[in-house]
């Protein structure tokens, strides 16, 4: 590492070495040189004048790139494909006349693109399919813990551990599903010339309009796409970007809301991410377990969402067939993006696989609690043995008050159930049975078992042979 210029921390700190090579300068020219060589290739299909020794030298120089004289070239040139295709050429100079041959540069610069994108989404989709499997192991395990639910960070009717787990599962999938499709629906820009419309590929044959939409096609399915795009101007529609960005922004809003939550249940003393032996909440205060994960996936998300914007107005802003003020956005957004959210879903992969529970203080919340909830129950059971609703219902009221005040006011405990068992308006009602937590949990158990076996079992059987290793936490 230069320790005297900047280091960007997504690569040097935070991100997969799989996902920071699919944006490295080797993956991008690499990529360029088999695009002019599956071009040469089609072309020389297509009946032009390319030898068979032409395509040899493309073939043995495809990795072998000088970047020295790449920029050399560029320096002189001011022009980083033409840079490229002399650099090339040096290595290939028998191949040099036909390189690049009918090609506009967002040949090799769009076309890569697309390729990075769909590898990138790939390799992002297989990350959360992980996640989700994880996470569904968490919920099966946690399936029937009871504990209190929250709506406006209040105490609200109970639910259990694992069926808030099937909430933050629920936007995974949805997200997961986002990126399949943005997945499924890539296509190659193809050859389209200079402003999308094959003049110079329509030239190079003659006016023979199957021969230019052969090579389209050809081409395409040699860099690995079923098809390419009916229509382009210079570029491929900014509209793609915009569409990829916004599917990794879910990701990384799903990723904030569960990091919060954790984060909060943390500061409860109910769930903590996994801390590690040796790992140091605080400088100052040794006692801390801070919950350093949760909270750096909300930093990255925040980042992320931040993101979504550029995409969205560059595509608005690009003017008829392209313009160039482009190209420095996309150059640090969709990098950057992917290298973020590869970021957010190791650290996720991290806390799904060894988050903790502590039942026996969730127990605790919940008991503190309980008593309100169970009042309706109660009331409804002495009605049953022949109570008057209307004076129950009161006196349950002024005792609730009364308790409540014992907590906020005294920092008592919730004597509720106490005051109603020596209420003789409540004799007639075994409260004790009417307090069991799992039955205030409705279907929340029955809940989690379907959703797991409808849901999450067919990504974890789609992606079980996808799963990235595990990948450890950098720093």
């Amino acid at each position: 590492m230069d320790h005297q210029t900047y280091s960007n921390p997504l690569i040097s700190r935070y991100c997969s070495q799989e996902m920071s090579y699919l944006f490295s300068s080797q993956k991008k020219f690499s990529t360029w040189r088999r695009l002019w060589l599956a071009l040469a290739e089609s072309e020389q299909q297509l009946g032009l004048d390319i030898s068979d020794a032409q395509l040899q030298q493309m073939r043995e120089n495809l990795d072998a790139i000088d970047f020295d004289a790449a920029a050399a070239h560029e320096k002189r040139l001011r022009h980083d494909v033409m840079a490229h295709v002399h650099a090339f050429g040096d290595q290939c100079p028998e191949a040099m006349p036909i390189i690049h041959l009918g090609a506009t540069s967002c040949f090799v610069t769009d076309n890569t693109d697309l390729i990075l994108l769909r590898d990138a989404l790939q390799v992002t989709a297989n990350r959360l399919a992980h996640v989700i499997s994880q996470l569904g192991q968490f919920a099966a395990a946690n399936r029937d813990l009871a504990c209190l639910g929250f709506t406006h960070l209040q105490p609200a009717q109970p639910t259990t551990i694992g069926k808030r787990a099937c909430l933050w599962l629920q936007d995974f999938i949805d997200d997961l599903q986002q990126l399949e499709f943005q997945l499924g629906r890539l296509k190659a820009r193809g050859v389209k010339g200079t402003t999308g419309t094959q003049a110079s590929f329509l030239k190079l044959f003659d006016g023979d309009h199957a021969k230019v939409e052969q090579l389209d096609q050809m081409v395409a399915e040699k860099i690995g796409f079923k098809e390419s795009l009916a229509v382009t101007g210079q570029t491929y529609s900014r509209k793609i970007d915009a569409l990829v960005v916004d599917a990794l922004s879910g990701v990384a809003q799903s990723a904030h809301k569960m990091a919060t939550d954790l984060r909060i249940l943390a500061s409860r003393k109910e769930m903590e991410e996994p801390f590690e032996k040796t790992q140091i909440g605080s400088s100052a205060m040794a006692y801390k377990r801070n919950p350093m994960r949760s909270e750096r996936i909300c930093s990255l998300a925040r980042f992320v969402i931040s993101l979504q914007s550029s995409p969205a107005n560059t595509l608005a802003t690009q003017w008829m067939e392209r313009t160039l003020d482009d190209s420095a956005n996309r150059r640090l957004v969709l990098p950057q993006s992917f290298l973020a959210i590869d970021a957010i879903l190791i650290l996720l992969e991290n806390v799904t696989s060894g988050m903790v529970v502590y039942p026996k203080v969730i127990a605790k919340h919940l008991a503190s609690e309980l008593p309100f909830m169970a009042t309706e129950n109660i009331m409804m059971a002495a009605v049953a043995a022949g109570g008057d609703r209307q004076e129950l219902h009161e006196q349950i009221r002024q005792h609730s008050q009364d308790a409540s005040q014992e907590v906020k006011t005294h920092g008592r405990e919730n004597d509720l159930i106490s005051r109603l068992k020596a209420d003789a308006n409540f004799d007639s009602v075994d409260i004790d049975s009417l307090l069991d937590p799992s039955s205030f949990v409705g279907r929340a158990p029955e809940q989690v078992d379907q959703f797991l076996a409808q849901h999450v079992q067919p990504i974890r059987e789609s992606y079980q042979d996808k799963f990235p290793e595990e990948e450890a936490l950098r720093v």
